[in-house]
């Protein structure tokens, strides 16, 4: 009886050790990690609607009407993550598993880096119009907005005048025009051409520095215009970041060209876009890619500065084209749409 008794006892302890562990087990599961889960999100396409909205919406102009689609990808973002998530998510193809610093910054919070999200997809936007509107024709004029008491620029260019050239070479924006100046030394006589009340004409300024550590200047106050008789206005919620700069040029250009760039195929893409028309890098791209090919992509514009990455995650049956430059990826869309192979990623 004894031993029956302490059978029972020794059974017990057992099955209490078990369920003790099983419930530190569970606990374990669920405390939350410094990570965060990076999964394919949405994809948007660029000529078409979103929650009933048009994505592109131009007033004043004709649009015209593609047959494919220019579709924008985006990374969802599961700021919570579980140890059964992580497990999930480092055994994924699909997933990314990465430090939740990378992504929240321990000096921000949540709706901070949301804010920085939303400002930048604003600026994407804002460069995005500017490059697409010089693709249709309508150039950037760089003007004075005021010209500085006892500059060298006073008596030679007034406010509203356009900026058009440096020593013979062409303006094409702030910076351009910025840089042209710096380009000599502080005293150099510089001849800048100007368009005033429509009328072009050319003046010669030497240039001064306010300081000793300060770059040459004329003397003015600058700022950029497009003047183009329509508006474009970009509407679209709950997206994020400056990524989407790429295929928003795209989609515009698309929208305003009675030429369908898409030639009916389903084209995915990402990139950050500058005034310049560059293709900047970004990130999440493995996820991106999943996320297009689940949407039916047939082919996937590659920033160069991703493709290497993009080579190691590449997705079965979706080709991909390198591109540097928003003309690199009309290029690859003529070349795509047309029969050929645009040109592929490469590692280097």
């Amino acid at each position: 009886m004894g031993t029956l008794t302490r059978m029972r006892r020794r059974g017990i302890t057992v099955l209490l050790g078990a369920l003790i562990t099983a419930i530190l087990a569970v606990g374990v599961m669920a405390v939350p990690l410094p990570y965060v889960v990076l999964k394919p999100g949405p994809t948007v396409n660029t000529l078409g609607s979103d929650n009933g909205k048009q994505v592109i919406q131009v007033t004043k102009a004709e649009t015209s009407t593609s047959a494919g689609q220019l579709r924008l990808t985006t990374v969802g973002v599961q700021p919570d993550v579980e140890l059964v998530w992580a497990i999930r998510g480092w055994f994924s193809r699909e997933q990314a598993v990465v430090p939740r610093e990378l992504i929240y910054p321990p000096d921000r919070t949540e709706k901070q880096v949301e804010a920085q999200n939303q400002q930048e997809f604003a600026s994407s936007q804002t460069s995005a119009e500017t490059v697409a509107l010089r693709e249709l024709g309508y150039p950037v004029q760089v003007y004075v907005k005021k010209v500085t008491d006892g500059s060298p620029a006073v008596g030679k260019l007034a406010a509203d005048d356009v900026l058009t050239s440096v020593d013979g070479t062409k303006v094409t924006g702030p910076q351009n025009l910025t840089d042209l100046i710096r380009a000599k030394p502080e005293g150099s006589t510089l001849t800048i051409g100007y368009v005033r009340d429509g009328k072009p004409g050319t003046v010669a300024i030497a240039t001064r520095s306010a300081a000793a550590d300060e770059p040459p200047r004329i003397g003015v106050e600058i700022a950029q215009k497009q003047p183009h008789p329509f508006t474009v206005k970009i509407d679209l919620d709950e997206i994020g970041g400056p990524s989407a700069g790429l295929m928003f040029t795209l989609g515009i250009i698309d929208k305003l060209k009675p030429a369908d760039l898409t030639g009916g195929k389903i084209i995915a893409g990402t990139g950050t876009i500058d005034d310049a028309g560059k293709v900047g890098p970004i990130g999440g791209i493995p996820q991106k890619l999943v996320g297009a090919k689940e949407a039916g992509a047939q082919l996937f514009l590659v920033p160069a500065g991703n493709c290497a990455e993009a080579l190691r995650n590449a997705v079965s049956g979706l080709p991909m084209a390198k591109v540097t430059t928003v003309d690199d990826a009309l290029t690859a869309l003529r070349t795509f749409t047309s029969g050929g192979t645009p040109k592929p990623c490469s590692a280097a």
